[in-house]
């Protein structure tokens, strides 16, 4: 099955399943915003704990900060983003659809990557065990050629981002010959800059109102507040601040599901270093932050790292953590060595020191700054993706979302297997038991086989049954939601085993 396909259904799946709905869905929704439904919101308070935990538990010296959403407007002016927070867009002029041109780009050159891949697989088909892909890439015809197209794109495009020169990256679009996906044209306008943020008024009337912003990022209100945190935490270089908040961007190509939305959520961590010392640290956060996604167990290859052809005007080295999505490589994390740009803004346009004095230097300095941000609902996404599975039985296709259990919304499904006998209430005496451990579900309509289908739909890892002869011996069936494997155990035991399959502990051995 194709992978959009794939896509489809997930979307789909996410909808009848209870974890995205589309924002205002009866009065025909609202474009790029999204809600959580009742599993969804599980599932991202248990990402966000897996985050919060991993920096603010594991490492002594981050601690945390939740600041507001409205700021100071003269924040954003320090920041560059009133200047500069732009997207390059271009509009189809038979479609009407705008576009970033930088993905449209991006998406040629994903699509040469496409081709190069496809003569790999096939010669490994052919050849085998006896397959040497260096060698192959290195004489085979057509590789070398994609390799050139895709290295010639690729340097023209990265000196045209460089460069701020949006005729050229207009240029690079009609000799590339990319097309209008709605109209299948060419005819483009120009590339222009758009900024993204959302203004709005804060005042009691209309002459006294000071225009104010919805933050596009959460970075800011950790350095507005690091020397606040720093004194009151007696906090000593290197230390980083974590935050997780809510974030606004006016994405006019908002698409790709809740990959691109124009609410969303972030997880942030600023870790302020001394400076000259910045770039071991970047290095470091960035195999931290590696390992931290690929401890969840999607598989290795589907992640890797992609640096930034063009830095940001505050950044003197960047990366993304890019998955594997169903519609190709993309951006789950950032890691941003951000110099002490922030810092050093925030203090000329506040006129306040905000330095940090060093007693084993005996100097004070604004320190540099090594970001670590990741977008909640890229991650949930990303989850979800890597989770959706289509098995075919013997008798049926079964769908699961094979969430790890660690995160999976809810853990535990406890079924008696009629309702009469007194199973019901042994069942829920069971719940009652593990309810204050697991997130736990009772489900006693349809048939067995149709409550297993609809707790792997849901992602559920552990299922128990209640039966006749839980009366007689005090056991059950635990069915495993991966294998499908059922096993008889007691009562007692079902807490412990579910301790050691959903225990953060089991994640952080591997960070």
């Amino acid at each position: 099955m194709a992978q959009e396909d794939i896509f489809k259904k997930l979307i789909a799946h996410c909808k009848e399943y209870g974890y995205v709905f589309q924002s205002s869905e009866i009065y025909d929704g609202l474009g790029a915003v999204y809600d959580y439904g009742q599993y969804g919101v599980e599932l991202k308070n248990n990402i966000k704990k897996y985050w919060w935990d991993s920096m603010v538990m594991l490492n002594e010296n981050v601690v945390g900060i939740d600041s507001a959403i409205f700021m100071h407007p003269t924040i954003w002016k320090a920041s560059g983003h009133v200047d500069a927070f732009n997207d390059p867009l271009i509009d189809n002029k038979d479609s009407k659809k705008r576009y970033r041109a930088d993905v449209l780009i991006e998406e040629q050159l994903a699509k040469i990557e496409d081709k190069i891949s496809k003569e790999l697989e096939k010669a490994k088909k052919r050849f085998g065990d006896a397959f040497d892909e260096k060698q192959f890439r290195e004489t085979n015809q057509r590789v070398l050629e994609n390799q050139k197209n895709w290295d010639n794109l690729h340097n023209r495009f990265a000196k045209a981002l460089n460069d701020g020169n949006l005729d050229e990256l207009r240029q690079i679009i009609v000799d590339e010959e990319i097309a209008c996906p709605i109209s299948g044209t060419r005819n483009w306008t120009d590339v222009r800059q758009f900024n993204l943020m959302f203004a709005t008024e804060m005042g009691s009337t209309s002459d006294g109102a000071l225009k104010v912003y919805l933050r596009p990022e959460t970075a800011q209100g950790i350095f507005v507040n690091y020397l606040n945190v720093q004194k009151t935490g007696r906090m000593k270089i290197p230390f980083g601040i974590a935050q997780i908040g809510k974030a606004f961007r006016n994405e006019i190509v908002a698409r790709q599901f809740i990959f691109r939305m124009r609410e969303f959520e972030q997880m942030e961590m600023q870790f302020f270093v001394k400076p000259g010392t910045e770039l071991d640290w970047f290095e470091t956060w960035k195999n931290i932050r590696m390992k931290w996604h690929r401890s969840l167990g999607f598989g290795d290859d589907n992640y890797r790292f992609h640096v930034h052809e063009k830095l940001a005007h505050y950044a003197n080295a960047a990366v993304d953590v890019e998955y594997k999505f169903p519609f190709g490589f993309k951006e789950v994390e950032g890691i941003h060595s951000r110099t002490d740009f922030d810092l050093s803004q925030h203090e000329k346009y506040s006129g306040k020191k905000i330095r940090y004095f060093d007693s084993e230097m005996n100097e004070s300095y604004v320190p540099f700054v090594v970001e670590t941000s990741i977008g909640v609902d890229r991650m949930f996404l990303q989850i979800m993706s890597a989770s959706y599975c289509e098995e075919q039985l013997e008798n049926d296709m079964r769908v699961v979302l094979k969430i790890p259990p660690v995160l999976a919304p809810v853990k535990l499904a406890v079924m008696p297997l009629v309702k009469k006998d007194g199973l019901p209430e042994i069942a829920r005496r069971i719940i009652d038991e593990l309810k204050f451990d697991f997130n736990c579900q009772y489900d006693e309509k349809d048939s067995i086989g149709k409550r297993y289908r609809r707790q792997d739909a849901i992602g559920t890892p552990f299922c128990v049954t209640v039966d006749t002869q839980t009366l007689d011996d005090n056991t059950i069936t635990i069915r495993y939601r991966d294998t499908m494997k059922q096993e008889r155990v007691t009562i007692t035991e079902i807490g412990k085993i579910i301790r050691q399959q959903v225990s953060f502990k089991n994640l952080f051995a591997n960070i």
